[in-house]
């Protein structure tokens, strides 16, 4: 799914402004831009297409605001330290563990599918498998009701 359905621009437009709060996440990391800073500027640029703004705005001062707690959370199911991560895999990671503690209206596979499919356009190469294996054990840690249901 790294093409969203041409009937469902919703997703289209969500999965738009996830790319872009990644991207913000990122930027923010490398260079400690402020979200404020970070989203004033890509609210500001032209070129980016279509994007649910209110969503990327959401999602980028969520993740850059909880950072410490989900970056805690996401260390808990890996088998490195969170400094020898990518900064496409932590950005990516801090994104799906965001959503699945603070969107609980998004289905938790819907969550992980997302955060593949970003690993997979800006990360290395196999950087959406580690990024899968970590969100499956973080959801079922955070959504266990959800996880067990399923």
């Amino acid at each position: 799914m790294s093409e969203a359905k041409p009937n469902n621009p919703a997703r289209s437009m969500r999965h738009r402004a996830r790319e872009l709060a990644m991207q913000g996440v990122y930027e923010w990391r490398l260079s400690g831009k402020s979200a404020t800073q970070i989203e004033k500027a890509t609210l500001a640029e032209k070129s980016l297409g279509r994007y649910d703004t209110e969503f990327f705005g959401q999602l980028l001062r969520g993740v850059i605001g909880r950072h410490e707690e989900l970056s805690a959370q996401v260390s808990l199911h890996l088998d490195r330290k969170l400094e020898e991560l990518s900064p496409v895999e932590y950005s990516v990671l801090l994104l799906g563990a965001y959503e699945l503690a603070q969107h609980p209206e998004i289905p938790y596979r819907v969550v992980i599918n997302e955060a593949v499919e970003l690993a997979k356009t800006f990360g290395g190469s196999d950087g959406h498998k580690f990024v899968n294996g970590v969100l499956d054990k973080l959801a079922a840690q955070v959504r266990a009701t959800e996880v067990a249901a399923k």
